[in-house]
This record gives C-alpha cells, structure tokens and sequence, in this order.
C-alpha cells in the first residue's frame, strides 16, 4: 500500500544524496584537480554516513523498504543515491511527480562568494549534468538545473544547456550575486529563457547568506544540530533562512523584473513561509510610502498582488499552513516532504493534514495538486498532472 492512495499530491522538494565524490565524475577532467583543491569533495563519508549507505546496499535491509519508505532517512532511503531506486520510491510514496534537488550541491561549493568564475559555472554544468541523468530513470522525477548568477552574459546559456539536458525547473541562489542585483537589466534575457520554456525559477535553502558567526559566539558551548553533528545548523541559524529570499523577492518586485516577466512564476522552497504575509504587507507599506519613485508608478499592482500572481511557496511541516494561507493566499502555498531529508519528517501529510483541519477539500486540493501545476507549467507534461487511476476516472 502506497503512503498517498486516492488522491493526487505534487512533491515540490525532494532530494538525491550523492555520495561523496559523485560530483567529481562529472567535472570536465580538465578542471578536476582544481575543483577538489578549492572545494575539499573528496570521496571520503564520514564513518556514520558511511554506514547508512552500506546499509542501504544490503539486500536483506532493502527487503523493508517498502514498510519504511519514510522512516528511513538520508542515505539509509530507498533511492537516496540510487537512481535504479527512485522509481520504487515513488510507486511507495504514491507522489504524483516529485521535484528533484541535489544536496551536496545547494550552495555550489561556495565558488561564486570566492569570486572563481569559471569554476564556479563548471561546477554548475557538472551538477546539472549529474541532477538530469539521475531524475532520466522515471518521468515522474523532474530534475532541476542550477544557474550560477554571478557571470550575466552566460546565465542564460547556462539555463539553455540545463533545459536541453532534460531539467524541468531553474534554480537561481537566493542571495545576491557578488556586487551586483538579482534585478540587474542585464539577467533580463535569463529571464526570458525561463518565461519562453514555460518553466519555474526557484529558490532554495542552501543558497542564502548564512547568519554571521558572531551571533554563535555568545559564551556557552556550541550546540549540536539536529543531524547530530557541528554543521551548527540550530535554532538560531534557522532564524536567518528567509532574509536572502525576501530581499531579492523585493528587489524582483519593485525593480520590474515581475512585472517585465509577467507569465514567469518563481517558487521558494524549503524556505518556510510564515514570512510571506509579513512581507508581502511589508512590500505594499514600503511602496506606499515611497510612491513618488518613478518606478513604483509603474507596477501592475501591489506588490501583493503581483507576489500573489508569480510566488509559490513551499511551508515546512511545523509550520500553520492554514494561517499562512488565510493571510497571504489560497494559491501560493504547495505541498513538499523534503525526502529523504530527516526536516520532512516521518508523516508530512498527517502533519499538514492535521494543520488543515476543517478547511475546504478545495483549498487542499490547490495545496497538494492544483498550485504545484500552476508552478510547473511546461515543466510538468499534461499527463503527469493526476496519477493515471485518478486521470481516467
């Protein structure tokens, strides 16, 4: 028995678990060196990972999959890091597609803060290389290809490569470029590549500014994360997750880029979304008062209106979805489990069903299905909108 029957529901964030050293293989030869110099991604797991991922080789463990497809986490999940896998993992689920990011690549290894250019869009066309033949197994997994936006002229050449690799969504980082804006005229033709395929760009946790140091040294003990280890992802550094997004959404906004690409959706994922109402009450308070600028007088609308027509927005579990809709809007809020991450959790759907208790079956119906359509647009083929049971029905 599948873990969704009966209904149709969209993954808007799912993930590979690449095993260490996987990227390299991918690398043009003749930058290889040089990426693992800069980078430190040598084919070394650390000894816990590594004995999840035996675990997850041996036949008699693979034999539970099934019974355990999301209590298993990491690199313990059936197709974690096994494309041969994921088909089953999905027939398990019962998702009806299921978005596809990397996780060792969420922040492209820091190559643009480092200012390395070249190594930075090698490393981007290696993960896009490495996301689509893995997502190539099973239509149903729709791989999503990254545009590094630290060199303007080639953002678009970039995007143009990922979709002709098979990606059915952009990832752009969340955080500015190094000295310039995510609004800059000159990634209008990034832009453009996206709105004229029909496909979403998206921004992901990962790629955001990290919240400085200084606020972890306040003269107690370091406290673990909940992985377990010192990556020191906590509480606090939680706190600091939205900020990037919100600054560029703004700058997206009030700069025109919306309003210029006014048939391009952009989605933010596992970025939480309690902060959508707050800035989207933000942004229209903001314009308001600055409304002599020339161009604010030129928006469509609001600054809500116009988040409200192109933002979709994935909360996590934990948070109050039905709040959240209720004070931004019943179409900017999708579904997501996050697998096989251990943040989604052990029941996604029983957390956000309970959280939407009481609310009307169309309304979640738009949360599990019809928003996530609206999000994908050509990067969803029209047959891969309900599960075929559901389609001929």
């Amino acid at each position: 028995m599948a873990y969704v029957e009966g209904q149709t529901v969209h993954d808007a964030d799912s993930h590979i678990m690449e095993l260490p050293g996987t990227i390299n293989g991918y690398i043009d030869p003749k930058f290889r060196a040089d990426f693992v110099e800069k980078t430190g991604r040598k084919e070394v797991l650390p000894e816990w990972f590594a004995k999840a991922a035996e675990k997850a080789r041996d036949p008699e463990f693979l034999a539970g999959a099934e019974a355990n497809i999301l209590l298993r986490k990491n690199y313990e999940a059936l197709g974690a890091f096994n494309a041969d896998h994921r088909p089953r993992t999905l027939d398990y689920l019962g998702f009806t597609s299921q978005l596809v990011f990397t996780t060792a690549c969420l922040s492209n290894f820091g190559l643009e803060q480092q200012g390395e250019v070249e190594l930075a869009l090698e490393a981007t066309r290696a993960q896009n290389r490495m996301m689509t033949e893995f997502c190539s197994v099973d239509r149903r997994l729709l791989a999503t290809g990254y545009v590094p936006l630290i060199d303007r002229a080639r953002a678009p050449q970039v995007a143009r490569e990922a979709l002709a690799l098979g990606a059915k969504a952009l990832v752009v980082p969340s955080r500015h470029p190094p000295g310039f804006s995510p609004s800059h005229r000159e990634l209008d033709a990034l832009w453009a590549v996206a709105q004229d395929a029909g496909v979403p760009i998206l921004f992901h946790v990962g790629g955001e500014e990290k919240m400085p140091g200084a606020y972890l040294e306040n003269g107690l003990p370091y406290v673990k994360d909940f992985h377990g280890g010192d990556e020191n992802f906590t509480s606090l550094s939680f706190m600091s997750i939205p900020l990037s997004v919100w600054q560029t959404l703004s700058a997206l906004v009030i700069d025109g880029v919306f309003d210029r690409f006014s048939r391009l959706k952009f989605g933010a994922i596992e970025l939480g979304a309690s902060w959508l109402p707050s800035l989207m009450k933000f942004l229209d308070s903001g314009v308001a008062a600055f409304g002599k600028e020339e161009r604010l007088q030129t928006l469509s609308g609001t600054p809500s209106e116009i988040l409200r027509r192109q933002l979709r927005v994935t909360p996590y579990p934990h948070e109050d979805v039905r709040w959240i809709m209720e004070n931004s809007g019943e179409d900017m809020v999708l579904f997501s489990s996050d697998f096989p991450h251990v943040e989604g959790g052990r029941n996604p759907l029983k957390r956000f069903n309970d959280n939407l208790a009481g609310v009307d079956e169309q309304l979640k119906r738009k949360f599990y299905r019809d928003n996530f359509i609206d999000l994908m647009g050509n990067g969803l083929a029209r047959d891969l909108h309900d599960l075929p049971s559901l389609a001929a029905a």
